[in-house]
């Protein structure tokens, strides 16, 4: 079971049950079962039920702690406030559930886009290395560093690698070939050039592939 935040998890639980939502009922319902749908389970937490709302985290809490980590790693100091901003983003917006797709992949999605907040705003304040410099390292060819991240995303080598790495190089490769977001797309999110994230990912690359080959 992936390790969890007690302090953030209950800090949700708290909010979560402070929260008014639109959608209180007032006639009597039943506790939710662990095999409920989650159309079920929504109900009974919009009815503000509170063993709902434990059932609501626990249930999915590991699915999403298991999104964002892969994500932060190495900087996971930041993990439990993320999941935790993930869970309360949900409830904000539970009552938009329609059951078009599962619950845990609306949930994922919510993580999805608050990963993508970090990545951008830790662009923007981290410092960049090397950028008061020149042109740059050579290009190295982005094809071996993409087949080696896809080969060994798990590995423990590629953790200690991307470990290794100043936090600004680190977010650019997870961004680029996590999320498979292109070049125009980071720079529009960061508000730098296209230019700029492009020597960023060739340090980025240069820098990754060094360290992969010094292991």
């Amino acid at each position: 079971m992936a390790r969890r935040g007690k302090f953030a998890f209950t800090a949700t639980l708290i909010v979560m049950d402070a929260t008014p939502t639109k959608a209180q009922a007032t006639e009597p319902h039943s506790p939710v079962a662990p095999e409920s749908s989650d159309a079920q389970l929504v109900l009974e937490v919009l009815r503000k039920d509170r063993k709902a709302t434990a059932e609501f985290v626990n249930r999915y809490a590991d699915h999403v702690y298991g999104y964002v980590r892969g994500r932060l790693i190495p900087h996971t100091e930041f993990m439990d406030d993320l999941v935790q901003e993930v869970f309360l983003a949900a409830w904000e917006n539970l009552e938009k559930f329609r059951g078009e797709s599962s619950l845990r992949s609306w949930l994922l999605g919510i993580a999805r886009h608050k990963v993508e907040d970090h990545y951008r705003k830790r662009l923007r304040e981290v410092e960049v290395p090397g950028e008061e410099g020149g042109p740059g390292p050579e290009p190295v060819d982005p094809h071996n560093v993409q087949e080696a991240i896809e080969q060994q995303q798990a590995a423990k080598k590629t953790e200690e690698v991307l470990a290794s790495l100043p936090e600004a190089y680190s977010i650019v490769l997870r961004w680029r070939y996590w999320e498979k977001r292109g070049l125009s797309e980071i720079a529009q999110e960061t508000g730098r050039t296209e230019k700029a994230i492009e020597r960023l990912l060739a340090r980025a690359r240069e820098q990754f592939k060094r360290k992969w080959n010094e292991r």
